[in-house]
């Protein structure tokens, strides 16, 4: 096609390389947590965090798996007391999924631990270099979709019995969207 953009190898190499380190960094800022929360699941977590309630699908959807496997891992979330199911006010028969405020805890230690981690491997580089680093990680970060810190909803503390109305994200529509 016309117009087209593609990928620079010479980039997408860096971006690899990079991905490792940071690979490391995550694994390392899960701490205690890492034992009963597999990297799949705290995925999941900081997607409830960050976006709130979500319908299974729309779950799904972000962590690109299928809802099925979606829903096992919320099964086993749930079990660890970590994601709560529950239906929408607005609409009884929508199930969302929640992060609890165990959840969230995991989620908060874990970006304490990873911004330190980042930190110690930034005051390596000058600062410069590190200003570079954020701005390309920031445009990195967008592209993927990601929801900066500053931009999440706050924590707030839901009943086991109920909670707020929440708000069911619309279905989208992947015909529209492939035309």
């Amino acid at each position: 096609m016309a117009g087209e953009q593609h990928a620079d190898p010479a980039a997408v190499d860096a971006v690899l390389t990079a991905s490792r380190s940071l690979i490391a960094v995550a694994t390392r800022s899960l701490g205690a947590a890492a034992e009963e929360t597999t990297i799949a699941q705290y995925r999941a977590l900081v997607v409830l965090a960050s976006r709130g309630p979500r319908r299974m699908v729309d779950l799904a959807e972000a962590l690109d798996v299928a809802p099925s496997t979606a829903g096992r891992m919320c099964d086993r979330l749930v079990r660890k007391g970590l994601v709560r199911r529950h239906r929408a006010r607005g609409d009884r028969r929508s199930v969302l999924v929640s992060v609890t405020a165990a959840g969230r805890q995991v989620v908060d230690e874990a970006t304490s631990r990873r911004r330190a981690l980042i930190a110690e491997i930034l005051e390596r580089l000058p600062v410069p270099a590190q200003q570079a680093v954020a701005q390309a990680l920031r445009a990195f970060a967008g592209a993927a979709g990601e929801v900066p810190d500053s931009e999440w909803p706050a924590a707030v503390p839901v009943s086991e019995r109920g909670g707020p109305e929440l708000p069911v994200p619309p279905a989208r529509d992947h015909a529209k969207e492939r035309a």
